[in-house]
């Protein structure tokens, strides 16, 4: 019952901006309409705006928690008609400053010292403002100059609050909405809430700023700035202060003298070496977020700001989309769809050329125009729409990298409108995946893993042993007739090859190892000549399975 007040509040708002169809869902509020009369009016005349924009103005309207679900709202172009996620996308998460007091007071409390010993100078006016934090401009003693992220007060307390309402209503969308199995609003919900609880762990930003710049260490292509560890906790988070122009600046680019086509397909070469190299991308890659040195006009270079939302796959997931890329790029709709279905992203009882039908039919069409002119963001968003129809399985980290290659993808072609992204990114894919998936890759892991493999290898004569002894005893359950006797012994010779094998494979990849490890200067070719040796024996072992 304590959320109704805010659920009415909601309502109110709704009916202001006209959102009568949103209300309708809600069958609850459905008698407040009677009330429009009597509810006030906005304060900007909403009935010539779209349907995308009245809901954008209710949700600046009704608070940052609102903004915060309609910009997660904004990524899910599958599931959200394409003209309200345009109108979400432009959503601002900016609100009036808390004073300057009490952002000392916070900082003096959480790294526990007079914030004159902490900062030379600290100046009270923030330089931005936003819902969950607010950044202030700062020099250290040796006269760096940095800028101090800090939480709000007691916006831990608010958020719970409204997330609880937030949660009421993605209840009463669930039950009402016609439209609820496609919209799913309690997934949205949970998005929301996990996006709000990472936000509000600066140390956990700082953890992630400072690995996005290891990646990126060199800083040709992609500035990361420094955290300093000393001045950061939970609420406070201090940053080396860059300057630069916001990447959609078109004006201050091409007055520091830029190569915008030379910027915007490094941008794109950017996003897949982030996912597919690193496997830990920006995933708030908007243009607050993506600066541009200025000073940099020969070699130019991005800066990235913001880290409290990243993003990262599961192995198998980064390799299945891998070469679902690898594929639409070569219109094998064929392979695109028998890897949804080997991914497990659908059930295996969809039938592979209906699927590849349904593929072809969307992805046709945009291989009729020049390459120059085709958005892989677009045609992304199509094919998930599209795969909904044959039960497809999309995980949340496939939704967060769907939202990156729309900003992107974005940023690209407002640098540079004529960019060729197949032809940028196809073999920058084609390498990562090269080097990612090499033979010498292959055996670096096999060398990271030695150590566990050297531990466990004792173990594995008791393991043989105890096996054999369990078929010798007849503790595995033996049928009586001849027939089944005769196909135990050949299970038992089939079993006993296959420890063999793997017991002589295991043994000749060890040497392998040990051999590279411990007598590099003999160079690469005898350890793989004896690691060739074991995976042969280990081949032949299974084989007989």
């Amino acid at each position: 019952m304590s959320a109704v007040p805010g659920l009415l509040r909601v309502a109110v708002v709704l009916l202001r901006y006209r959102l009568d169809e949103l209300v309708d869902a809600t069958h609850l509020f459905r008698p407040l309409k009677l009330l429009r009369p009597l509810l006030g009016r906005p304060i900007t005349d909403v009935r010539p705006l779209s349907r995308g924009a009245r809901i954008r103005l209710a949700l600046t309207e009704l608070g940052p928690i609102f903004v915060k679900a309609g910009q997660v709202l904004s990524t899910r172009r599958d599931l959200v008609p394409a003209d309200i996620a345009d109108e979400l996308a432009l959503l601002q998460d900016q609100v009036p400053p808390f004073p300057g007091d009490e952002a000392r007071a916070i900082i003096q409390r959480e790294l526990e010292q007079p914030i004159d010993q902490l900062y030379a100078s600290f100046d009270a006016v923030p330089l931005a403002s936003a819902s969950i934090a607010q950044v202030h401009a700062a020099t250290l003693y040796d006269g760096r100059a940095v800028v101090v992220k800090v939480l709000r007060p007691r916006i831990d307390e608010r958020i719970a609050r409204d997330v609880r309402l937030i949660h009421s209503l993605g209840e009463l969308a669930q039950r009402w909405h016609p439209n609820a199995d496609k919209i799913r609003p309690l997934d949205v919900v949970s998005e929301v809430e996990k996006m709000l609880e990472n936000e509000l762990d600066l140390q956990r930003e700082g953890a992630n700023a400072s690995l996005l710049r290891r990646n990126f260490a060199s800083g040709t292509d992609l500035y990361v700035p420094d955290v300093h560890w000393e001045l950061t906790s939970t609420r406070v988070l201090t940053l080396e202060r860059v300057t630069g122009v916001s990447c959609d600046d078109i004006a201050a680019i091409d007055a520091a003298g830029i190569d915008r086509k030379k910027l915007a397909a490094k941008g794109v070469r950017l996003f897949y070496e982030q996912v597919f190299r690193d496997n830990f991308f920006h995933a708030d890659a908007h243009p607050g977020n993506i600066w541009v040195d200025p000073t940099r006009v020969d070699e130019p270079r991005f800066i990235a700001l913001d880290f409290g939302i990243m993003g990262s796959l599961p192995e198998t997931d980064q390799y299945w989309l891998a070469q679902n890329f690898i594929a639409l790029f070569e219109r094998d709709y064929a392979r695109i769809a028998k890897l949804h279905v080997d991914a497990g992203w659908m059930p295996a009882s969809v039938r592979l050329d209906e699927l590849e039908a349904a593929v072809r039919t969307v992805c046709e069409p945009y291989f009729t125009r020049p390459l120059s002119q085709i958005s892989l963001a677009e045609l992304v968003v199509k094919l998930f729409q599209t795969a909904r129809r044959f039960e497809l399985t999309l995980q949340p980290q496939l939704i967060l990298l769907q939202k990156t290659l729309l900003n992107i993808e974005g940023v690209g072609r407002l640098l540079d409108p004529d960019i060729d992204i197949w032809a940028v990114a196809h073999p920058v894919l084609k390498r990562i995946l090269r080097e990612r998936y090499s033979p010498l890759r292959t055996l670096r892991e096999i060398r990271k893993h030695a150590p566990e493999w050297f531990h466990n290898a004792p173990l594995l004569p008791v393991l043989v042993r105890d096996a054999l002894r369990k078929i010798a005893v007849g503790e595995q359950r033996l049928l009586a007739d001849a027939e089944a006797l005769s196909h135990q012994r050949n299970l038992a010779r089939r079993v006993l090859g296959m420890v063999g094998g793997s017991v002589l494979g295991a043994t000749l990849i060890m040497s392998a190892t040990l051999l590279w490890t411990l007598s590099p200067q003999h160079g690469v070719w005898p350890p793989l000549c004896v690691g060739a040796g074991g995976l042969l024996a280990f081949a032949v072992g299974w084989t007989r399975r």
